[in-house]
């Protein structure tokens, strides 16, 4: 097993003519926090569907956690967690009966989910309110259960698609707050956004753009290096570069 949490090596993937991905080379730390960028199309989803093993890589290599995405996705999807930009929770289930759903999913004993599952709800201020139905809560409280239950059985990579999409800027630096503890605690977290201000709170991150990462470093470098004072500036420099 590699040292780093998500590794790549000419990962490839084609759709027949067209080449969502193109021979991207990526290493992310055990404990990092990774921003993936890119325009709509840029290939983003495409990588991400490969090393969460849904997708095999048409040529090239990578591995997540140490296991192989040609041929080790079960063992993968055991050790990750997934939140898609789209809210997946049970609306007409209540905020406990999805907790414990998903984890019995994952395969957590009920003691667990309980523990696990209480000392979450406090973490945001849900716990006195753990009988409602999902559809009750503001976007900003849904999206950070849902984070929650994506890392509810403690995976050690997390992969976060958009996870912020249409939430308020006051909610958005909360769930930020939950990101940063899910480092502290040895999590990578892998996250894709199109909220340039976020790409500032990551430790590093890759603009990708028509299937081939044109950039890759910690924001303060990248800004260094494309002369801007913000990351909006650097996107976009790189983007029409």
């Amino acid at each position: 097993m590699n040292n780093f949490a998500v590794q790549a090596v000419g990962l490839t993937r084609n759709f027949g003519k067209f080449v969502a991905v193109d021979h991207i080379d990526l290493e992310v730390e055990r404990g990092e926090i990774f921003g993936f960028l890119g325009a709509n199309g840029a290939g983003k989803t495409t990588a991400i569907r490969m090393f969460c093993g849904l997708l095999k890589p048409s040529s090239g290599s990578a591995t997540v956690s140490g296991f192989s995405v040609a041929n080790q996705t079960e063992q993968i999807k055991k050790n990750i967690g997934y939140m898609s930009q789209k809210f997946s929770l049970y609306n007409d289930l209540t905020i406990w009966e999805n907790l414990s759903f998903y984890g019995g999913i994952y395969g957590l004993k009920k003691n667990d989910v309980r523990d696990r599952g209480e000392e979450f709800l406090k973490k945001v201020n849900l716990f006195d309110r753990r009988n409602e139905l999902i559809g009750s809560l503001p976007l900003g409280f849904k999206q950070r259960l849902a984070l929650g239950v994506a890392v509810l059985h403690k995976p050690k990579v997390v992969f976060l698609d958009e996870p912020t999409g249409g939430v308020d800027p006051v909610a958005r630096r909360k769930f930020w707050d939950l990101i940063y503890e899910l480092a502290e605690d040895g999590t990578t977290v892998f996250v894709t956004t199109h909220y340039m201000d976020e790409a500032e709170y990551c430790n590093r991150i890759s603009i990708m753009i028509k299937g081939k990462i044109a950039a890759l470093d910690s924001p303060a470098t990248l800004k260094r290096d494309w002369q801007a004072e913000d990351m909006q500036t650097v996107f976009l420099k790189v983007v029409a570069s």
